[in-house]
């Protein structure tokens, strides 16, 4: 095994757009890097994402131009970023978004090269060449630094909006189209494919302002309330864990450890404790007011102003007064 000096990151795209946590990826890779800094980016032949791209000033962009591969599914993925390293070598790491697809093709590349993978990172730096991975322990509030010392490449799956995205001008960008690429189908599954709608500034993960409901707000009457405020706010209405059961809310409404991670200019908490698995999907929100009936209330110690009383009552004071 070749292992090249260079610290790789997956471009993940959607619909022809290159999602905004790749520019982050990138961002904080060439704050920690002294190795090239190198994006995957996978593309139709006609496309030309590596603009979007080099405004980011990674040190190259390996392009794999494959029409089919753009809607190949994620095992199809894998089988040609395996073939892209055994063609091109072993990186010294490997840096995916931790998303849906992140958190689908990350794992089963890994098991193909016997490497190691920590999942959900909220932060990463460089040891000479040996990646720091720092996460969350689950259930505990202890952050925990995690190494891969003796297997190649390292890697790691990064939360969305946990690292800025800043432009950067690197004049000695190279850009290296792949048209060769050699990749299995995956002939085993069917899949039957669904254009989803384009994704927009009000998503939960990149919504400037959000109203989060969680279990101590969760009747009908408070889920409506907070729709009605952020109606007003013009704001997204979020959740945690326990109201995903419900029918108002799916896994994409949840932030946390286990949904989104957020990073909005006003995050309006009600009727949530401040669990752990809730408040390290916060940690990035510029201002944060809560409110919770319990004055010791853990989501107080993240909130540069709070309420100790109904979260309703308050929820629907403030809407009457916008």
């Amino acid at each position: 095994m070749t292992v090249i000096k260079e610290n790789w990151i997956f471009a993940e795209t959607e619909l022809q757009k290159i999602n905004p946590v790749t520019y982050q990826l990138i961002t904080k890779m060439n704050q920690i890097s002294h190795d090239p800094v190198v994006v995957v980016l996978i593309e139709g032949q006609a496309d030309k994402l590596e603009n979007q791209l080099s405004e980011y000033g990674p040190d190259k962009i390996m392009t794999i131009k494959d029409d089919a591969l753009v809607n190949g599914d994620d095992l199809e993925i894998t089988n040609a970023l395996n073939n892209l390293i055994k063609l091109k070598g072993t990186p010294n790491t490997f840096i995916f978004p931790a998303t849906v697809v992140g958190r689908s093709i990350a794992p089963r590349l890994q098991a193909r090269l016997r490497a190691g993978l920590t999942a959900d990172c909220l932060d990463l730096k460089f040891e000479d060449d040996l990646l720091i991975q720092t996460k969350p322990s689950y259930g505990d509030n202890i952050m925990c630094e995690i190494i891969i010392p003796d297997h190649r490449p390292q890697m790691a799956t990064a939360r969305p909006n946990v690292f800025s995205a800043e432009k950067y001008d690197n004049p000695e960008l190279t850009i290296e189209d792949i048209t060769n690429l050699d990749w299995q189908k995956d002939s085993n599954l069917e899949i039957k494919t669904q254009v989803l709608p384009p994704k927009t500034s009000d998503d939960i993960a990149t919504a400037k302002r959000i109203v989060a409901l969680g279990r101590g707000d969760k009747t009908d009457p408070g889920i409506k309330t907070a729709q009605q405020l952020a109606q007003k706010l013009h704001a997204n209405v979020g959740v945690t864990r326990p109201l995903t059961d419900l029918d108002n809310f799916t896994i994409d409404d949840q932030i946390g450890q286990s949904g989104q991670t957020v990073a909005p200019e006003l995050l309006l908490n009600l009727g949530i404790s401040g669990a752990v698995q809730y408040t390290a999907g916060i940690a990035n929100a510029k201002v944060v007011v809560s409110a919770n009936t319990d004055s010791k209330a853990q989501i107080f110690k993240y909130s540069d102003y709070y309420f100790v009383g109904n979260a309703q009552e308050f929820a629907k004071a403030l809407e009457a007064n916008l």
